[in-house]
């Protein structure tokens, strides 16, 4: 493995030759790896922060969580049933290989991420067809009427590409390469590190910086020592160590710092197997749920950076219930252990499975196991055991995890991507799930009507829809198929040399907006 100084000498020689004196362009540096740069390969948080530089949504919501157009001049105009939406298209507007971005360009690059994108469901399962219109104007056809719409079209996996740099990967990825309308253009890819250079005809506004240089290293420590010591401008918090991330935070409140915090768009959850014993219980569930401290396991495992959470949707999405799920309760618990034959001389033993190759899951199984047998030790145990990351999924589908703890991540920030992606169920047997999301999310649980009112709660708008989605939250406590955790924010560090950073509404760092400040040096070692 590369060290970072490593790293950051070959830049240099990478990209060009580089005019003598201080480094010009920006180091932002993360522990994400990333190993294509087309969109329909994207759906890591590392690969979706380096294409929002690159390329421009057709919506965007902005740090106040407001939607507003980008390619696109206005909202989508709907069709009196609701199932066709038409867009209007930004003129003036050049990909970064000189062809122009029109509506056969956009529609070109959403045929292509429905046909090949990991994440293609996410707009096949919604759009049954991609018309243009009008040469600045295309026309979705939904399947169904579709209220968060915009906010689909907002994510940046559904940026477009050049039809003539794409020409031969119609249907296919291309890794090394990435040909869009944003503010900066790639001027080297690897998978440790990008070089972006501001896009001269860019359409908008220009960045306030000289270019970006986003690095990659797995090593937590030699990260947080490159920041303090000014060796990069930036860090980012996805997949550092937890002490690392509380120092920093100390560091930057001491003013030896800048920090940021983003909106969360990750809730850490525990999954529990609900078609088969013991947990197909509803009493047995409700005991689990009232079992979890969560504000005493999130200050000892995540030393208080992440917040306990008793719901599904993040707090600052329509729909949140912060109370939807039952608190705390060791009386209640035990009350409901003891009425399901437990607590009197026998005790339930419930395995735990969590992700082996991340740190903070076993200090939570361990700590939880803890708690437990301090609190309820005469009804329930934890047997908790480690899984790796991609060998644990592969496995929630088959029902073979009693329980697993991993996280959620929303794709764009809408309610409905937090939901129909852990409870959505296209074929059921009473409250079992057969078929459907409800199973790749290790659960198996439904109920009757309730796919109806998932489905009705993405036609509804406003008021309406917010009360239905908090009505579905609490229908789900109820039964607890999952259990939610906590919340995590993104977060950035950068040097007193730098400018604050600041978070899109999708949990982004805005790249074109970091600038170094004059007079100023890099952070301070304290």
């Amino acid at each position: 493995m590369a060290t970072l100084a490593t790293l950051l000498l070959a830049l240099p020689l990478l990209a060009g030759c580089q005019p003598s004196g201080p480094r010009r362009s920006l180091v932002v540096a993360s522990k994400s790896r990333i190993d294509s740069l087309d969109p329909v390969q994207a759906s890591r948080i590392g690969v979706m922060q380096v294409l929002s530089g690159l390329g421009d949504p057709l919506y965007a919501i902005d740090s106040n969580g407001r939607l507003e157009p980008r390619l696109a001049t206005a909202l989508p105009l709907l069709s009196s049933d609701g199932r066709r939406a038409r867009i209007p298209l930004r003129r003036g507007v050049l990909f970064h290989d000189g062809t122009r971005f029109d509506a056969a360009a956009m529609a070109f690059s959403l045929r292509r991420f429905m046909a090949i994108g990991t994440l293609g469901y996410q707009l096949s399962g919604r759009v049954e067809a991609v018309r243009v219109t009008a040469p600045y104007e295309i026309e979705l056809v939904l399947k169904r009427p579709f209220s968060p719409l915009p906010r689909l079209l907002s994510a940046i996996f559904l940026t477009p590409v050049s039809p003539t740099a794409y020409r031969l990967h119609r249907d296919k990825p291309l890794h090394d390469r990435f040909v869009g309308t944003g503010p900066y253009s790639l001027a080297f890819f690897g998978g440790q590190q990008q070089r972006l250079k501001p896009w001269e005809r860019y359409w908008g506004r220009r960045p306030d910086n000289a270019g970006i240089d986003l690095v990659t290293l797995s090593n937590s420590t030699a990260l947080f020592g490159a920041l303090r010591s000014g060796e990069i401008d930036l860090l980012l918090n996805s997949g550092l160590e937890i002490d690392h991330q509380q120092a920093l935070h100390r560091e930057a409140a001491a003013g030896w710092l800048r920090e940021a915090v983003g909106p969360s768009q990750e809730i850490a959850l525990v999954s529990l197997l609900s078609d088969q014993p013991p947990l197909n219980r509803p009493g047995l569930r409700q005991a689990v749920a009232r079992s979890l401290d969560r504000a005493t396991i999130a200050q000892r495992v995540t030393l208080g950076l992440r917040s306990p959470q008793r719901q599904l949707i993040p707090p600052d999405l329509p729909g949140s219930d912060p109370t939807a799920w039952p608190a705390y309760d060791p009386a209640g618990a035990r009350a409901l252990y003891r009425q399901a034959g437990y607590c009197r001389g026998r005790v339930l033993t419930l395995p735990l499975t969590y992700r082996s190759d991340i740190p903070t899951d076993r200090l939570f199984a361990l700590t939880w196991q803890a708690q437990l047998r301090r609190d309820l030790g005469d009804c329930v145990t934890l047997e908790v055991s480690g899984m790796e990351s991609t060998t644990a999924y592969s496995q929630l589908d088959k029902g073979a995890l009693t329980m697993l703890f991993y996280d959620w991540i929303g794709d764009y920030p809408d309610a409905e991507n937090f939901l129909m992606p852990l409870l959505s169920c296209s074929k059921a047997e009473g409250n079992r799930c057969l078929e459907g999301n409800s199973v790749l999310g290790g659960s198996f649980w439904t109920a009757p009507g309730l796919e109806a009112e998932l489905q009705r709660s993405s036609q509804l708008d406003g008021p309406e829809r917010t009360a239905l989605l908090v009505a579905i939250q609490r229908r789900v406590a109820a039964a607890n198929p999952y259990l939610p955790v906590w919340l995590s924010a993104p977060a950035a560090w950068g040097g007193l040399g730098l400018s604050r950073p600041r978070f899109d509404g999708s949990g982004r760092v805005i790249l074109g907006e970091l600038r170094r400040l004059p007079g100023t040096v890099g952070a301070r070692q304290p």
